[in-house]
């Protein structure tokens, strides 16, 4: 059946525990439509051995003595891998989880999900769909609307605020800033206190790289 042979989806296993690795292995090999091409301990492995493997799907792990999958993902994705990448992760509201899928993972999978879901989200992967859970997917999309509130209680930065920030990011003091806006300095301190509160940074430089991220400042 060549139409079957074709469909077959080849797999790259990345975890630093053997049992694991072990497991998932015996699962995707007793499936007819997957191949096990290999495995690795940790992320710097993976990346070594997709570009001699080539795999259809790689599952990757995300926290590894040795190079994590975060690391890996965004090496992957410099690289133009053609690999989809998805997430194992034990629990579906991991931190990590939206850092890989910013790096470039097409979603992820939990470590415990039943056998056919597992098998379901790989083919999907395959095919360049999206594989997420409901509690990361709703995590996302409001990680995508953060520029609109910064967090808990904040509001958008005034027009003020926001002119302040743009001269903060090209490096200019207090001094400057208040003399280039005609306001004093104290006023600039105060608009920059309210701007460190709304997002949700203690710094300038966290406040730039902050602004940047959610996009309030053009890139």
């Amino acid at each position: 059946m060549t139409d079957h042979d074709h469909a077959t989806v080849s797999l790259l296993i990345v975890d630093d525990h053997p049992v694991v690795r072990d497991g998932l292995r015996g699962m995707f090999e007793s499936e007819p439509g997957f191949t096990v091409l290999g495995e690795a301990p940790n992320g710097v492995a993976a990346v070594a051995l997709a570009a001699s493997l080539d795999p259809d799907v790689i599952l990757m792990d995300l926290r590894m003595p040795g190079g994590g999958g975060v690391d890996a993902i965004t090496e992957l994705t410099r690289r133009g891998a053609r690999a989809k990448v998805l997430v194992l992760t034990t629990y579906d509201t991991d931190s990590d989880t939206l850092p890989a899928i910013e790096a470039g993972a097409t979603g992820y999978l939990l470590k415990d999900a039943p056998r056919d879901e597992l098998f379901a989200g790989v083919r999907a992967a395959a095919e360049g769909r999206t594989v997420l859970s409901p509690a990361v997917a709703s995590r996302l999309v409001s990680a995508v609307r953060a520029p609109r509130s910064s967090g808990p209680g904040s509001e958008v930065l005034s027009a003020r605020e926001r002119e302040v920030l743009v001269l903060v990011a090209r490096g200019t003091s207090n001094r400057e800033i208040a003399r280039e806006l005609f306001i004093s300095e104290a006023t600039v301190k105060t608009h920059l206190t309210h701007l460190y509160a709304k997002l949700g940074v203690n710094d300038r430089a966290a406040a730039v790289a902050t602004a940047y991220e959610r996009g309030i400042l053009g890139g």
